[in-house]
């Protein structure tokens, strides 16, 4: 066989690896359905934007489900695999309504007719063919709503509201039978830490389970899922009693609470076996995770092989098996099998490899903070060096594949990724660490970090760049005004930059989360605001700053971002903007790379 070097081969040949990782076809895990377990659903970027697909496992056939601008990643099957419902926003905005398409294509049609356009509160998709939807306003708060089968077609029953409150809530999960609803929520003002309703279709509270009240420290819990069995009343929970996260059963309609006491450090999460008889364990602990298989009738936990690195989600198949995405920091993400096959594997050239991740250990004001490291093979330092803080805040950075960080050590730099305090997976405690002192206590961690950075002779101090997105974004700004002689380039993406005016503009659900972290609104403790918000500091910023927005973002809105431009201009600071047609991010490939081509360009223009 002649190969074929023609101009497009060679044209693929002379990208860069960096932009290769973004461009190599990704697949998410797939959904599948209950009732019908060889109907699936997963998320690609194959067509260079991440949109819904549709794939028939019995006959391997796949679809295209949607086609939208800025992309489509909010899907669920129905329990039968008949219907596949999608959220439909406007540009990235978040603000939509749900969709409905079938299995095998055919025309979009509202799914929830009767029913404005909101944030999304949750879905439990029911098996009569209706649904519980939650939904989220600045107007009404946190709402729920059942939504009968056939409603809105041909005069069918509208939408009753089941559920109404100020403070943030959302759809838990719908019992196997249908008739019972398991809800979150922080009525009592504490949007850290949930707790849980269960209630009729009718919207009657049966029970209820809420570890804030009556303790100096307040817990919380999250509902894990109902039994997958008709009439089981056991909801799987995860809960914080012995200070972190972990699961127990609670028989809702005994009051039963059963906690499995499993012996692990880190984070423990899980799900149901589809028969009901164990649990599918998710173990989180230092930046890696693992899975385990728990039997309920004998309490034994069985190793589940998977490789060294990040299981980014899993599940039980009916067979037994268990499919598993999983990367680490060096090889591209991959959807496995317990059965030695790769599940899904989506055509195309394959990512390039990039470098290990080191672990480093630094001693910190609040206790030891693990951050995670990557620098150029070969090389020898100390490195012109990225500081990418991480989101959330609660999130935290783990050994899993990431085209940023891999771009940044292509070019030559060490990258750093802190999971200071205020990050999840080191406890309860570390977790709740940043309150009222937001923003500051975070950047106390990440400058004990730099300090090791730089004395370990990883770190050239003279060419240390401060870079984020979202929360990371915001503590690149706020970094950039309180500690002015640290860092040498800063690069904010989606940040908070105004927090003040952020507040006003954000979606309800995030000035929820504003208020406990702060103690309050901006009108009951604007001293708190005004310390932890990056405009206070702007005229303190020394290094040049490079800020990329979405103009339709509602977590991050622009007229704060512009707020703090605004600043810079009139000193005459060093800053470049760019501003894009899209909300918290973008889901289109090209996009992404021209963004972190920006930044590549911006880095080496002010670090010589």
């Amino acid at each position: 066989m002649t190969e074929n070097t023609g101009p497009a081969q060679a044209a693929a040949a002379s990208v860069p690896d960096w932009e290769q990782r973004f461009r190599a076809p990704r697949v998410s895990l797939p959904d599948w359905a209950e009732d019908a377990p060889d109907r699936a659903l997963f998320v690609s970027n194959a067509t260079g934007t991440y949109e819904l697909y549709a794939w028939d496992r019995a006959t391997g056939a796949q679809r295209q489900v949607t086609d939208r601008p800025n992309g489509t990643t909010d899907g669920v099957l129905t329990p039968d695999g008949e219907t596949i419902w999608w959220f439909s926003d406007t540009d990235g905005d978040e603000f939509g309504v749900w969709m409905r398409q079938p299995f095998g294509g055919g025309a979009d049609e509202p799914a929830t007719p009767g029913l404005e356009a909101s944030y999304s509160g949750g879905l439990a998709l029911g098996r009569d063919g209706g649904a519980v939807v939650g939904r989220s306003t600045d107007e009404d708060g946190s709402t729920i709503y059942v939504v009968p089968a056939g409603a809105g077609a041909g005069g069918g029953a509208a939408p009753v509201e089941i559920y109404r409150h100020r403070e943030s809530a959302g759809v838990g999960d719908l019992s196997h039978d249908g008739s019972l609803i398991a809800i979150e929520h922080t009525e009592h003002g504490d949007a850290m830490h949930s707790a849980l309703r269960v209630v009729r279709t009718d919207g009657i509270t049966v029970t209820e389970l809420d570890d804030t009240k009556g303790g100096e420290v307040e817990l919380g819990l999250e509902v894990l899922g109902f039994a997958p069995v008709d009439g089981d009343t056991r909801l799987l929970v995860g809960h914080q009693r012995r200070g972190r996260w972990e699961p127990m059963v609670w028989d809702v309609a005994t009051g039963e609470q059963s906690e499995l006491g499993i012996e692990l450090p880190g984070d423990v999460s899980a799900e149901w076996y589809p028969d009901g008889s164990a649990l599918l364990v998710a173990h989180s602990f230092e930046a890696r995770s693992e899975l385990r298989r728990y039997d309920l009738a004998t309490r034994q936990l069985v190793e589940v092989d998977t490789p060294a690195g990040t299981v980014s989600g899993a599940t039980a198949r009916p067979d037994g098996s268990v499919e598993y995405l999983w990367s680490s920091a060096a090889l591209p993400p991959v959807v496995r099998s317990t059965s030695g096959d790769v599940v899904l594997d989506p055509p195309g050239a394959k990512a390039p490899a990039s470098v290990p991740v080191e672990d480093a250990w630094v001693e910190g004001p609040g206790g030891r903070i693990h951050a995670l490291v990557q620098k150029p093979a070969g090389g020898a330092g100390p490195f012109p060096t990225v500081f990418e803080i991480h989101g959330g805040p609660t999130w935290h950075d783990s050994d899993a594949f990431a085209s940023g960080p891999a771009a940044w050590v292509d070019h030559g730099y060490a990258v750093v990724r802190v999971n200071y305090r205020g990050s999840t997976g080191y406890g309860r405690e570390w977790t709740d660490a940043l309150k009222h002192r937001v923003g500051l206590i975070e950047l106390e961690d990440i400058a004990a970090v730099r300090e090791w950075a730089v004395l370990s002779g990883l770190a050239d101090p003279a060419r240390l760049v401060l870079a984020g997105g979202s929360w990371g974004g915001y503590l690149t700004l706020l970094g950039l005004g309180t500690q002015p002689d640290a860092w040498t380039v800063g690069l904010a993406a989606v940040p908070v930059a105004d927090y003040v005016t952020a507040y006003h503009d954000e979606m309800e659900a995030l000035k929820a989360m504003d208020r406990t972290l702060l103690g309050g609104t901006p009108e009951e403790v604007p001293e708190r605001f005004e310390a932890s918000s990056p405009l206070t500091y702007v005229d303190a910023v020394r290094a040049p700053v490079y800020i990329s927005a979405g103009v339709n973002d509602p977590r991050c809105p622009i007229q704060q971002v512009e707020n703090y431009v605004d600043r810079l201009a009139e000193r005459g600071a060093a800053h470049e903007v760019y501003r894009y047609d899209a909300g918290h991010g973008s889901l289109v490939v090209e996009e992404r790379i021209k963004q972190v081509r920006l930044e590549l360009d911006f880095a080496k223009r002010h670090l010589g």
